[in-house]
């Protein structure tokens, strides 16, 4: 199968800390790179990964606090550096082009390449960007500020061909691409071969949502419903629940909750709040509700 990474680069909350850097993540499909969230550091974490700069197509950006969205500025400018051309998308709340538009216009005046703003309304539920190999829509999320997660779906594929039954019935290559499609193949003297002998299924399509920041909000499972893996803020466990209502967080076991509510066949904590120097707890926690569960963590590339 082809590519479909989730690589962590940052995993904890607003304050720094020994453990965590700010959110941010990138996903690999088919070595495209997409970014999510770009917090202080980011670029720094990006080289760690030993990911690839000029592979980076898109960034998407959840809501405008600092530790999703402070490490931008720097980005475009190592980006500059390094000689890119192309144009540099970036989907995010509107205001975020106010914000960096004179940024920009200071530090990266002679920018070899147009950074481009596409904005969308984190209250919707709807595709931003699609292409061959993948489609991403919005979550609608509860927070302190608008916010918005993201859903990436792979596009379905066509069936695979068997090549010896291709080759043994001598079919011509201008027919492959309609029995990739599903059509069957009809000889010359009118036989008729079944695809189901040409072909074999294709792979499934997968998925991959990204909750942060939000409250717990049951609204988004039937958006997330089946997910290969869902990466779901679990900033408090259940002995600061109180601080959840303040503050537009979710515990650890909320997200569990709305894992199970959703179906999904894995679950990653993350946007872990600086109170917490050992994580466990916040797994356990989890795990009692959603046992297929693990901790986010820098470094982390998890494989679908």
């Amino acid at each position: 199968m082809e590519r479909f990474d989730i690589n962590i680069l940052g995993c904890g909350s607003a304050t720094p800390t020994l453990q965590h850097h700010p959110s941010s993540q990138v996903i690999n499909v088919r070595e495209k790179l997409f970014m999510i969230d770009c917090g202080e550091g980011t670029q720094l974490q990006f080289r760690k990964s030993r990911l690839r700069f000029g592979r980076l197509n898109r960034i998407f950006i959840s809501h405008l606090h600092g530790d999703h969205c402070f490490g931008i500025i720097g980005l475009i400018s190592t980006l500059a550096l390094l000689g890119r051309t192309g144009d540099m998308y970036i989907h995010a709340h509107a205001d975020l082009e106010n914000i960096l538009k004179p940024l920009i216009n200071y530090f990266c005046k002679d920018n070899p390449f147009n950074v481009i703003f596409a904005p969308f309304d984190p209250t919707l539920n709807e595709v931003i960007y699609e292409d061959r190999s993948i489609k991403v829509s919005t979550i609608p999320l509860i927070h302190r500020v608008p916010c918005a997660g993201f859903l990436f779906q792979e596009q379905e594929t066509n069936a695979h061909l068997i090549a010896d039954m291709i080759q043994f019935h001598n079919i011509p290559i201008k027919e492959l691409a309609n029995i990739k499609k599903g059509a069957d193949f009809v000889k010359e003297d009118g036989t008729v071969i079944p695809n189901k002998m040409l072909t074999r299924p294709a792979d499934q399509a997968r998925s991959y949502a990204y909750c942060s920041d939000t409250a717990y909000n049951e609204k988004i499972v039937p958006i997330i419903e089946n997910v290969d893996v869902l990466y779901h803020e679990a900033t408090f466990g259940e002995d600061n629940i109180h601080r959840t209502i303040k503050t537009g967080h979710s515990t650890a076991k909320q997200a569990a909750q709305i894992a199970k509510l959703a179906n999904v066949k894995k679950l990653i904590l993350g946007h872990f709040s600086a109170r917490y120097t050992d994580n466990t707890s916040l797994l356990e926690e989890a795990k009692s509700i959603f046992p297929n569960t693990i901790l986010a963590n820098e470094g982390l590339c998890e494989k679908l």
